[in-house]
């Protein structure tokens, strides 16, 4: 007599029931299916039971209308998946026996319920639990494995900061994707020999080694390299590990800033059993640069590509993936918290605050035994990639273009006294490294500036200070009525013939004249003397001296040089007359006109260096640099003071200002009045 066919409840899927019965009677709805557990369970039973430390960072998936739970004979003692091979063999099921209070596929049904007294127990049957589903399920995951199969990556920019793809082109081609494909950036960090490497590997390219990993003590990520993700449409990008480089360790330091920059969501990848506080500074410190130093350029950016949705409205989400062996995960004793509150707190102890980022996300995993779970961190990578609200996808060439702009933005090497070891990101690594020359204030604005056009601003106001005679003067009637005219005291006005202008010079002194306004002032218009032009017709201003830009020097300092190449002239016509007046005439006019850091000739008695005095027809020369007093054989050498105001061409220094820079003997060079 043959036995009779199994009962088949076609009933609906939304009838699935709680399979744990831990704090219900196996009566509830199941709203929860935990792949871990091995089981559905209610929303009762959910919360029991991840209460407890071991079930606590199970990934739960919440049961919707239709929804096909997995094989529970597919899986192991443990819950665990079995691998029959690379790919996940788990496959959903078909059929639920209820006198067994399992899920089974066919293969499993067959298996197991095909003899026996086990062909009579009563069965379910799942909506689209049929084999050819299962298979195409199958197939589904295969594609995705042979959409990787061909990724390689490739140097993005090496460890001195240079980019090594030269345009938007050959960028595009090296990612393998095409040019109007979204895509959004995936970025990881963590100190060296974390496993960054074999972290991206195992989660978007299923173990394959897209990025290099090596087994050896030296770090085997030098630079920054990228590879493009199929599957989830995204730009992987593998860090140089942190304490790990000793060369241009400021320049690499800054480097990981530029990428956390374009990315969309950052991984902070730990194997320590603890998190520990560099973490924490490492986010805090990057956060508030990305604020201070890289908004501005992201939102130049935005505008020159054209972008809906500015790159800077929000930096990355930023997962913390936290692997540990011996200790357990954040939050284990703090069952009421959740991991993310107590980061946020640990935040605030240490005063940081990572206020750029969009979110910040906890994804902890504890291997007793190798390898390594990822799907924990793939899931949460996922969550953040769906999520457009703000960061959005963008074409290739965008992500190049963001990339290019701050590298040519903060480049350049940074002087190992410009090192400040109390932040990840110091402020010395984005902004100019030019400092005044007279007060030492150092420029506010951001690297490579002057190459837009927009000068030094200093970060306070400077002092006058004799060496560089740095205060400069504006005409006060023009700048009463909007424009500002700067001045310079001269021994003529422009219309004055050489004759003329020595005569008046001689008689009324040094004059002021504005190209506007004409001759506004004469130092010695009337026998008593005149006020001082400060209180008449000049404004007067401190102005900083920054290396490189001698504009106003020019103008103060080297007003001596000019006008004695101005009255070569006169001095030769005055040289005809006899030695004794031209020495006289010599001496008082480069008094008159000397820079302030001159020695007058009237006190050099001596060579500063050999000591011998001075005859009445003896020619004494001045050091450009020092500004003493020298004879011809102390005072041969030649060499570029540029400082002092000079400008690039070599000009007279004494031996000591000379050997003290180091410079090669240059051919002696005397200056017309022979000073």
């Amino acid at each position: 007599m043959s036995a009779q066919p199994p009962t088949a409840d076609k009933g609906l899927n939304t009838a699935l029931l709680c399979q744990e019965s831990y704090a219900c009677s196996g009566a509830d709805e199941a709203t929860f299916e935990c792949d871990e557990c091995g089981s559905l369970q209610c929303q009762r039973c959910e919360e029991e039971l991840h209460r407890q430390e071991r079930l606590r960072n199970h990934e739960r998936t919440r049961i919707k209308a239709g929804h096909v739970p997995y094989c529970d004979s597919c899986k192991g003692a443990s819950g665990n998946i079995i691998q029959s091979n690379a790919t996940s063999s788990r496959q959903r099921a078909v059929v639920r026996c209820q006198a067994c209070k399992t899920n089974l596929c066919v293969e499993c049904q067959k298996r197991t319920h095909a003899g026996g007294n086990k062909r009579k127990h009563p069965i379910t049957v799942y909506h689209g639990g049929n084999p050819q589903e299962e298979e195409e399920g199958l197939d589904e995951e295969a594609k995705k494995k042979k959409m990787t199969e061909n990724v390689v990556s490739f140097l993005l920019v090496d460890e001195t900061e240079e980019i090594q793809v030269a345009n938007e082109e050959e960028f595009i081609r090296k990612l393998d994707c095409k040019p109007d494909q979204h895509l959004k950036v995936v970025s990881i960090f963590g100190n060296t020999g974390d496993g960054k490497s074999h972290t991206l590997n195992h989660t978007f390219f299923y173990g394959r080694e897209v990025f290099k990993t090596s087994p050896a003590q030296e770090s085997c990520t030098v630079g920054v390299w990228a590879a493009y993700d199929p599957v989830h449409k995204m730009v992987a990008i593998d860090t140089e590990g942190l304490l790990g480089a000793t060369v241009n360790l400021s320049q690499r330091t800054r480097l990981l800033l530029k990428v956390l920059a374009i990315s969309d969501v950052i991984i902070y990848r730990t194997h320590a059993d603890r998190l520990h506080n560099d973490l924490f500074k490492f986010l805090g410190d990057a956060s508030e640069a990305y604020l201070k130093h890289f908004t501005k350029e992201l939102k130049a950016t935005t505008a020159r590509c054209g972008l809906d949705v500015p790159l800077s409205t929000l930096g990355p989400g930023v997962i913390i993936f936290h692997e540990t062996v011996y200790t357990q995960l954040l939050g284990a004793d703090h069952p009421s918290e959740v991991p993310e509150k107590l980061i946020q707190d640990r935040f605030r102890k240490l005063g940081l605050f990572p206020e750029a980022f969009s979110s910040i996300h906890y994804k902890g995993t504890r291997t007793y035994n190798p390898p390594t779970d990822f799907s924990g961190l793939r899931h949460a990578v996922e969550q953040q990639l769906e999520n457009n609200t703000t960061r959005s996808p963008r074409p290739p060439g965008v992500i190049y273009k963001a990339l290019k702009a701050l590298s040519d933005r903060f480049s350049g090497e940074i002087p190992d006294d410009q090192m400040a070891h109390s932040s990840f990101f110091p402020d010395e690594y984005f902004t100019c490294s030019s400092v005044c020359l007279s007060c030492g204030s150092g420029c506010k604005n951001s690297m490579n500036h002057v190459k837009e056009g927009v000068p030094h601003i200093a970060k306070s106001r400077c002092r006058y200070t004799h060496q560089y005679d740095n205060r400069v003067y504006t005409c006060k009637a023009c700048y009463e009525r909007g424009i500002e005219v700067r001045v310079v005291p001269k021994t003529s006005a422009s219309t004055d013939s050489p004759w003329m202008g020595l005569a008046k010079y001689a008689w009324s002194g040094y004059v002021i004249e504005c190209p506007n306004c004409g001759v506004v002032y004469r130092s010695r218009q009337y026998w008593f003397g005149n006020q001082d032009p400060v209180d008449t017709v000049v404004r007067t201003e401190i102005v900083h001296v920054w290396p490189g830009t001698d504009g106003f020097l020019k103008d103060n300092n080297n007003a001596a040089q000019r006008l004695i190449d101005g009255m070569n002239f006169m001095a030769q016509s005055v040289s005809e007359l006899s030695l004794g007046p031209t020495k006289a005439v010599t001496s008082w006019l480069t008094d008159q006109i000397a820079p302030a850091y001159w020695k007058p000739n009237s006190q050099i008695l001596n060579c500063k260096k050999c000591g011998i005095s001075f005859k009445d027809n003896d020619t004494k020369h001045h050091c450009r640099s020092c500004g003493e007093g020298f004879c011809d054989g102390c005072s041969s050498k030649t060499r570029p003071v540029p400082e002092r105001g000079w400008g690039p061409t070599p000009v007279r220094v004494c031996d000591n200002c000379h050997d003290s820079r180091g410079v090669q003997l240059g051919n002696p060079v005397m200056t017309i009045l022979g000073v």
